[in-house]
Parts: structure tokens; C-alpha cells; sequence
């Protein structure tokens, strides 16, 4: 395959993401070779947790497609579109489309356990969703086990809320029983774990982590 030289979207202490053009196609490169040395084994983990999903995912619409990892780097598809935050979805059907999008992916076992970012949502050309960045997730082996309903429902979850964000008045009763009961383990995560992770992403390694408040993402 001809390729062009990466061009660089993103460096931080877990690496690199360029963007490459390659043939008639635009990939998205992710180069853990750039990551700080102590760093370098959780931003290889991260990529074969997300190599690992988009393997599960395959020919699933609306998800990247991976097109190779070598343990070091990633290569994907690109995919088209505006961030969530951006594009601002006032269409009931996004998100309707969206739910059926985290169904399928449940049903092949993954979670991506990061749908809190806006960032992380595209709304493509034609309004249908897209999810990117899958560092985070998770294949499970036996998608019926009592965690991963926990962790599917929290992902739900993130997924009304930014709906209660961009079309508060189609909010169904059902949903907003939904909202309003958070889990055990996003209470312990509150209470806990936020803050040390906040203070690691923002001041040592200098991610732009904005909790559902959008920043442009890498698509």
C-alpha cells in the first residue's frame, strides 16, 4: 500500500496520532514509539485493547476498522464527520441510532467504557453516529456476567446524557428513572478515583479530558 508521510494531530506522553493518505484512503496512525519511556507499556496495552475491540467489531457500520497493529502501531480507518460537540445533534433519530449502535456492539461483547466524551461521538454526513477511540474497552469473553451489565447499563448511561444535552424535551420517563440511578461503581468512582485520574490526564500528561464538554477528537 502507498502511503503518504504521516501528518501529526496529536503528541502526548502516550504516543503519537497522525493522519495518513494512502492510496485512495485517509488512515489514522497511532505510533506508541513516541511515548515517554515509563510510559511506553500502558500506551502499548491501550492500543491492544483497542485493536482487540475493533477486531470484535468488524464490518460493523459506524465503527473504525482496523486495518493493522503490530504491537506498536495501530492503524485505522478513518472515519468522517463532526464531534458531538460540535455538530450538536437536536435529531431525536442520532440518538436512537446510537442506541442501537452500543446494542450491537454489546452483543458482540465489547464496551467502550469511554462514551462520556463528546469527543468520542461523531455524527457523520448523513446524521448517523459514529464511536471512535476504543483504548478503554473492553472484550469480554462472557458478555452475561453481572459487570459487564453494570458496565453496559454506565455506558447507557453516558449515552442519555448527552441526549438529555442535545434533545432534553424527547427524555422518556424510562430514561430519566435511568439517569437519576447511578451504580455502585460510578459512586465509588466519584468518590475516589476521579480526582487522582483528573489530576494524572490534566497536569501530568496533559490530556485535554473534558468529561462530556467536547474538545475535537480524532476521527
Amino acid at each position: 500500500m502507498g502511503a503518504s508521510q504521516p501528518q501529526l494531530l496529536k503528541r502526548d506522553h502516550l504516543g503519537s496520532i497522525s493522519v495518513v493518505a494512502a492510496d485512495d484512503a485517509t488512515l489514522i496512525e497511532r505510533d506508541t514509539d513516541h511515548a515517554s519511556f515509563g510510559l511506553r507499556w500502558i500506551a502499548r496495552g491501550a492500543a491492544a485493547r483497542e485493536a482487540r475491540a475493533l477486531r470484535a467489531l468488524e464490518g460493523l457500520d459506524g465503527v473504525p476498522r482496523l486495518l493493522g497493529f503490530d504491537g506498536r502501531r495501530l492503524r485505522r480507518s478513518w472515519i468522517g464527520g463532526s464531534t458531538m460537540h460540535d455538530a450538536r445533534p437536536g435529531d431525536v433519530q442520532y440518538f436512537y441510532a446510537a442506541w442501537r449502535l452500543q446494542r450491537a456492539m454489546r452483543a458482540r461483547g465489547v464496551l467502550h467504557n469511554d462514551l462520556a466524551k463528546e469527543a468520542n461521538w461523531l455524527v457523520r454526513a448523513d446524521g448517523r453516529p459514529a464511536v471512535i477511540d476504543f483504548q478503554l474497552a473492553w472484550v469480554a469473553r462472557n458478555p452475561r456476567t453481572p459487570m459487564f451489565r453494570l458496565l453496559a447499563r454506565e455506558n447507557l448511561r453516558h449515552l442519555l446524557k448527552h441526549k438529555r444535552t442535545c434533545c432534553p424535551s424527547r427524555i422518556t420517563p424510562t430514561e430519566r428513572r435511568i439517569l437519576a440511578r447511578r451504580s455502585w461503581i460510578t459512586r465509588l468512582w466519584h468518590a475516589t478515583g476521579k480526582r487522582l485520574y483528573i489530576l494524572i490526564a490534566r497536569r501530568i500528561l496533559n490530556w485535554e479530558d473534558n468529561e462530556g464538554r467536547g474538545k475535537k477528537g480524532v476521527r
